[in-house]
């Protein structure tokens, strides 16, 4: 498993995903791939996640996108310092994809919106790296 990590705007995203065997079937070309982010405010300012949007992509060349409100039902605010950690997962098609992504959040202190890049990481059966 390999970490990828992007700092933009004073926050820092790192994700890492993990093959779920246990829930995929290859022969039904269904593979899940489970993502931790952890999501740690280097900023001098309270911020609040407002929207994810994800980029997700097969080895096939099909693209799909998911937008919303928040990570897994939730809209965290960090204080300066903070850092906040989920998980969430994905289905494919393929045994190889990857995903990137932005984050939109407010600071807190003057409302103002800006972005947060979700680093691109892969998305690897690990019968594939044998």
């Amino acid at each position: 498993m390999t970490i990828s990590t992007l700092i933009t705007n004073g926050i820092s995203v790192s994700v890492q995903s993990l093959y779920r065997p246990e829930y995929s079937r290859p022969l039904n070309s269904h593979f899940l791939f489970s993502y931790r982010v952890t999501i740690e405010n280097r900023s001098e300012s309270y911020v609040q996640l407002l929207r994810r949007h994800w980029h997700i992509f097969d080895s096939t060349g099909n693209k799909s996108e998911v937008e919303g409100a928040g990570v897994i039902g939730e809209q965290p605010v960090l204080a300066p310092g903070d850092s906040y950690t989920y998980e969430s997962a994905c289905n494919l098609i393929t045994d190889i994809g990857k995903m990137r992504g932005t984050y939109l959040f407010e600071k807190k202190n003057d409302n103002s919106l800006f972005e947060v890049e979700i680093p691109q990481f892969l998305l690897v059966a690990a019968f594939k790296l044998n």
